[in-house]
């Protein structure tokens, strides 16, 4: 059974690799394509935004699909297409084609955050949920980390004009292995029960998870669905909760890292590439420490706390942007560490705080609104760069980081202990931080 649910969960985790990879090749990739197909500034700025601006079409409207179509189909598709499109950014011809590619696979990995979290929870026990949900952002900074090491590596290696088309198709090879690892992998039991396919369900819960289901008593009336449901007035601060929350975590998160090396060199750093990868080294530690003391801590500490202490070290940035670089060391790391540890939170919060009927169509909005400020905050990184400077860029992130821990004190629940089928409204969060 544990084998069984840990199977799950790495299969999952699979996808989010994918995911980070798509992304994360953009940065060794763009300034490459953008002198090869000649990208003006604000080309280069919406290909690197593409992604993610798919990404906010993709949580909309496939998350809404998963809820009505299942885990198990949406689960293999999605990654059918980051295969595909993986494979025709060998070919594109101009900006035009990359861009549409790219917001294809952005759509795709809005798909995979609505479908990975969603399956996991549900098949997960609430003993194991906050870690098992929390590995799937760990699988994430693999991928991201990978990918920036891989793209580093290839363009110190070779100079040919082309290289960033084999940068950006790198992305085929997990998402091959990833597919064929999802073969087999069964509908989601408590998806069977709320469209009242209980054999099915019972089957599957037996079979696969060694346990019969418990009784479900029959609803008085038809659960909502769609989107208007997470406008509910049951559900509505769940809502807002997990889209602001998760919006003010990725903005500066990938405003600096899409443009590390410009952002470095801006604060004084002689080797960017270096400074990138170090980067994403204290993003994976920080991401694997916020999986280990998620239950020890509590989700709504972990939200909160670090919120604060990443304003703190943006806001030295912003007002200290030419300090030696051993400050600018230590702030970038305090930032990538106690990110990272609570960023685990975007994979937990927006699958345990909606019930079954609308996890997915929650997870994939929540996904969406987050990704509209980190798509604005890549395109606009560039140009806000040029025109007012680094440090405001950094000022800037800690008000974002400011405004997350705000709305976390005022909303974050702490919903560890919660089943994952659970429709009735959150209990009032408690004032500790």
């Amino acid at each position: 059974m544990r084998r069984f649910e840990t199977r799950v969960a790495v299969c999952a985790g699979g996808g989010e690799v994918c995911d980070g990879w798509v992304l994360g090749v953009v940065g060794a990739a763009l300034p490459l394509a953008r002198a090869d197909l000649g990208l003006s500034p604000m080309g280069a700025g919406l290909i690197g935004a593409a992604s993610l601006a798919g990404l906010f079409f993709g949580g909309l409207v496939f998350g809404r699909l998963t809820d009505r179509l299942g885990r198990q189909k949406m689960y293999l598709i999605d990654l059918l297409v980051f295969l595909i499109g993986s494979l025709l950014q060998l070919v594109v011809q101009d900006a035009a084609q990359l861009l549409v590619v790219r917001l294809v696979m952005g759509a795709a990995v809005g798909a995979d955050y609505a479908i990975a979290g969603a399956l996991v929870a549900e098949f997960a026990p609430p003993r194991r949920r906050g870690r098992l949900l929390a590995s799937l952002i760990v699988f994430w900074y693999v991928g991201y980390t990978l990918a920036t090491g891989l793209g580093i590596a290839l363009t110190s290696w070779s100079d040919d004009p082309a290289l960033w088309r084999w940068i950006l198709a790198s992305s085929a090879l997990p998402s091959l292995v990833v597919l064929l690892a999802r073969l087999g992998t069964p509908e989601s039991p408590s998806w069977l029960l709320s469209k009242g396919r209980v054999a099915e369900a019972e089957a599957i819960s037996e079979r696969w998870l060694g346990r019969r289901l418990r009784p479900v008593e029959p609803a008085a009336a038809p659960a909502a669905t769609g989107h208007a449901a997470l406008f509910s007035r049951a559900y509505v601060r769940r809502t807002l909760f997990a889209s602001i929350f998760w919006l003010c975590q990725v903005t500066p998160f990938f405003a600096i890292s899409t443009f590390a090396p410009q952002v470095l060199g801006s604060l004084g750093a002689r080797d960017g590439e270096v400074g990138e990868l170090l980067l994403n080294a204290f993003l994976l530690v920080g991401c694997l420490a916020g999986t280990a003391v998620i239950n020890r801590v509590g989700r709504r500490k972990l939200l909160i706390r670090p919120f604060l202490v990443t304003a703190g070290a943006l806001l030295v940035l912003g007002l200290w942007p030419h300090g030696p670089q051993w400050a600018v060391a230590v702030c970038f790391a305090v930032f990538a560490l106690f990110h990272s540890a609570s960023s685990v939170l975007q994979a937990v919060y927006p699958s345990e705080v909606f019930p079954t009927e609308i996890r997915a169509t929650g997870i994939g909005f929540a996904a969406a609104v987050s990704r509209v400020g980190a798509a604005v905050g890549t395109f606009l990184v560039p140009m806000g760069l040029a025109a007012w400077g680094v440090g405001a860029v950094m000022v800037l992130g800690c008000a974002l980081s400011l405004a997350g821990a705000l709305v976390s004190i005022a909303w974050a629940p702490e919903p560890g202990d919660l089943e994952p089928a659970r429709t009735s409204p959150l209990p009032a969060p408690s004032r500790s931080v």
